[in-house]
């Protein structure tokens, strides 16, 4: 049976050698489609990086894609969105890049992301304001940031709109800049619930929205749609820290469910400027493949793919990434240092180790044909690596048992793959010292 499913994966791949091939047959799938979702089995893999940005390039130059969302803050992602549409003071992608400071540094300031970013300046540089290309964050971890985005927003709009809101949001604690305490005394009732002062100042910003826009310009309808996000990840943030330290609460929904409002959002706000709403979203193949399709810790578990598949079928086309060894950037526990880590081959039950099998270096396999589909129609373990990689505990950290064929609409797999660059390199992240037989310890 293996030996069968080896021969047809063998004639279905579409084999492509360097990071920018196997793209004809998904540009023709992505006509059409609304939303195009890129995934990656870990954040610190160059292939995956350099690969995504390769097809979101011809996304968007053939297939006239409007936007790019990524899984990362919304204004650490919008200073980028300025620069890219020539709207601000940064002389440089790395200083757009800049505002990219909360762990994991390396998942959005690496070489890749770098020139993908200079691609895109100079790609917006001679088109109309209304016609350039954005680049935006779905995330809501920044509770904090975002309180400051709000308030810099209606002070050069409406400075009393400012204090009232300086008085809701004082509630959070401001000057602690700690999401994760203010979480734990509102769940405690160690301090005042937000949850009602945050909801009201985001609907009032909506509703006073038409009064702020009596400015002419896309410049200003933008500005507001900001501000009005940052409003939005507000309530969003201050709900799940709070939840964080509730039992009985799915942190993981909540943050997948505003991501996907966040998508849902954007492309209305692109049509309302004229355009189609078309977006690229670059998340981990967690959030991308349908979770309707995995075994998770959660049976109600649910994703931005499951969800978009949902709301506008026929509309969304979700690509997965897949490598069955070579080194990935990574952190051994959250907050801590980026190194450089060597990947486990992948296991004999995995998808991973199925396709190291076909041998064949990279190739794609189209998953929208009816006998790709099949033959992948089977429960296996497909491996994640997020920012933190544990490879000593790998089988029950990093593998969940999934179908493949139900959970993407197609696979890009590079068999061994390399760890993208930090633009900050660390003692931890350093080629020289690691050991070529790490993590086995043999």
């Amino acid at each position: 049976m293996e030996a069968d499913t080896l021969d047809s994966l063998r004639r279905l791949a579409e084999p492509f050698t360097g990071d920018d091939g196997g793209m004809e047959p998904v540009l023709q799938q992505a006509q059409g489609k609304r939303f195009v979702l890129i995934g990656e089995a870990s954040h610190g893999t160059r292939e995956f990086y350099r690969h995504r940005a390769a097809l979101t390039r011809r996304l968007i130059e053939d297939c006239g894609f409007e936007a790019v969302a990524v899984e990362g803050d919304w204004p650490d992602a919008y200073r980028v969105n300025r620069y890219v549409r020539g709207n601000n003071k940064d002389h440089s992608a790395g200083a757009a890049l800049s505002g990219f400071t909360r762990f994991p540094l390396w998942m959005w300031r690496n070489n890749e992301v770098l020139g993908f970013i200079e691609w895109l300046r100079e790609h917006n540089a001679p088109l109309d304001p209304h016609q350039r290309v954005g680049f935006y964050g779905l995330d809501l971890y920044s509770l904090y940031t975002s309180v400051d985005e709000v308030l810099r927003y209606l002070e050069s709009v409406d400075p009393a709109a400012a204090e009232t809101a300086r008085e809701r949001y004082g509630c959070l604690d401001h000057t602690t800049h700690e999401p994760q305490l203010y979480g734990q005394r509102a769940a405690f009732g160690l301090t005042d619930n937000c949850e009602s002062k945050v909801v009201k100042q985001l609907v009032e910003l909506r509703q006073r929205a038409a009064e702020y826009l009596a400015r002419d310009g896309l410049a200003a309808e933008d500005e507001q749609f900001q501000a009005e996000q940052n409003a939005r990840v507000v309530r969003s943030a201050e709900q799940y820290y709070r939840a964080t330290y509730r039992a009985g609460v799915n942190t993981w929904n909540l943050r997948d469910e505003h991501m996907t409002e966040t998508m849902e959002l954007l492309s209305e706000h692109l049509q309302r400027r004229g355009g189609d709403g078309r977006i690229v979203v670059w998340a981990h193949n967690s959030h991308v493949g349908d979770a309707r399709a995995t075994q998770k810790s959660s049976p109600d578990e649910i994703n931005i793919g499951q969800l978009a598949r949902e709301r506008y079928p026929g509309e969304v086309l979700l690509l997965g990434y897949t490598t069955y060894d070579g080194t990935v950037s990574a952190a051994s526990d959250w907050g801590t240092p980026v190194e450089l880590k060597r990947v486990r081959p992948g296991r004999d039950d995995s998808f991973e180790g199925l396709f190291h099998d076909t041998g064949i270096e990279r190739f794609l396999l189209p998953l929208w044909q009816d006998e790709a589909a099949a033959v992948l129609d089977e429960w296996r373990l497909e491996r994640a690596i997020g920012v933190i990689y544990r490879p000593e505990t790998e089988r029950l950290s990093h593998y969940y048992p999934c179908r493949l064929a139900r959970q993407f609409d197609a696979i890009f797999h590079f068999d061994r793959s390399n760890a993208v660059q930090p633009l900050e390199r660390t003692a931890t992240w350093d080629p020289e010292q690691l050991p070529d037989t790490y993590p086995f310890g043999v």
